[in-house]
């Protein structure tokens, strides 16, 4: 299958990342994504041991740490902004701020990768898949919008609520574990002027914070809290916003303040913080990779790294399967999967400590390197 033509759903992380490579290695990636372009916002992310190599490879990692959000520290206050808390060893989205790992802006990294990808790959926008057909030799695909094609491979690399895997995997429910926890996130202006800082606020059961971003020109907004699984369109963005206003309306700091610019945020995202577990993620010529497949939710710190990480692997087993799809998926889940479940259940981990703070804090830094990375570039 080499030279072969590779669908790949999503043009976040894991969906440009994979594109690189099968175009490095001779495939002809089309990349599908349902929003119009490049989605804003989101969190700051963290590119992690094993996935700085990856980004070397990829000739990206000095731009990569450029966009750093170079935090300094956090600080956590009461209701009236007393501080009770103050550090600059670590920061709740970033771990510790001596380390080698870059925490970066979720869309800044997204930029960076489709700069790196758009005049070899074909990108389709504001499009998505509808169907698949698949046989032993190719899968066809239906679009929203596009005429329908065929294609050798199709990916999900479409995130948690995965289009690709519903089509050829089945519901959601079968697959998702939530864990107890939904997090919303956007963009505001840094009002508390903040100097490349984080500040939070806790409650029992909620936390609300900012932190500065893009050299303390804006920043980014979190208001979190415990739940069972709710209820809700998630396409309803004003009804998720409600949640948040219900949930916090008595809460104290600048929490008021936040919950106003909420409601005219350019990029506001909401959603639990959820785990997908599968005993295989592929099926044929259809196959998963990062979120989609695996995801092991913000707690785990480590989905960027998994995407990345996971994009290298796939396309490089593909690429040393000489054409036998069958054999470059399963080689692909053979070598990722032990490093995909030690992340996931690190988040775990990492969800028991903090609800009950008892004991030493899960040490990510370990983790990240827990893979050692193949050289496929060498492989002919």
């Amino acid at each position: 299958m080499r030279n072969g033509n590779v669908l790949i759903s999503g043009a976040s992380i894991a969906g440009p990342a994979l594109a690189y490579w099968l175009r490095r290695h001779g495939f002809n990636p089309t990349v599908v994504e349902k929003a119009p372009g490049l989605r804003p916002g989101g969190q700051a992310i963290d590119v992690r041991g094993s996935a700085l190599g990856v980004a070397e490879r990829m000739g990206l990692l000095a731009d990569v740490r450029r966009a750093s959000t170079a935090m300094r520290g956090m600080s956590f206050v009461g209701d009236d902004g007393e501080v009770l808390y103050s550090t600059t060893e670590e920061t709740l989205t970033g771990g510790a701020t001596d380390s080698e790992d870059v925490e970066i802006l979720r869309d800044d990294l997204v930029d960076i990768l489709y700069r790196a990808t758009r005049d070899d790959v074909e990108y389709l926008f504001d499009d998505s898949i509808t169907g698949l057909a698949q046989d032993d030799d190719e899968v066809r695909v239906t679009f929203e919008r596009a005429e329908p094609r065929t294609f050798d491979l199709v990916i999900g690399a479409d995130g948690l609520h995965s289009n690709v895997r519903a089509l050829a995997f089945g519901e959601e429910s079968r697959f998702i574990t939530h864990l107890g926890t939904y997090l919303s996130v956007f963009t505001t202006d840094n009002f508390l002027s903040l100097d490349h800082w984080q500040v939070f606020h806790r409650t029992a059961d909620k936390m609300s914070g900012l932190y500065s971003a893009r050299n303390n020109t804006e920043a980014r907004a979190i208001l979190g809290f415990e739940s069972p699984p709710l209820d809700y369109d998630r396409r309803d963005a004003t009804r998720q916003k409600q949640i948040i206003a219900d949930r916090f309306a008595e809460d104290g700091w600048e929490t008021p303040r936040l919950l106003k610019a909420m409601w005219d945020a350019p990029d506001f995202h909401f959603d639990s913080m959820s785990q997908i577990r599968m005993d295989s993620w592929s099926d044929g010529r259809v196959s998963l990779i990062g979120d989609a497949g695996y995801c092991g939710s913000p707690l785990s710190g480590q989905g960027t790294s998994l995407a990345l990480v996971g994009a290298y692997v796939l396309a490089g087993e593909l690429m040393a399967a000489g054409g036998d799809h069958r054999t470059g998926l399963a080689r692909y889940e053979e070598e990722l999967r032990g490093f995909v479940e030690l992340n996931q259940d690190f988040a775990l981990r990492m969800n028991e400590w903090q609800r009950d703070q008892s004991g030493e804090m899960p040490d990510i830094q370990r983790l990240s390197n827990a893979i050692t990375l193949k050289d496929y570039l060498r492989v002919e």
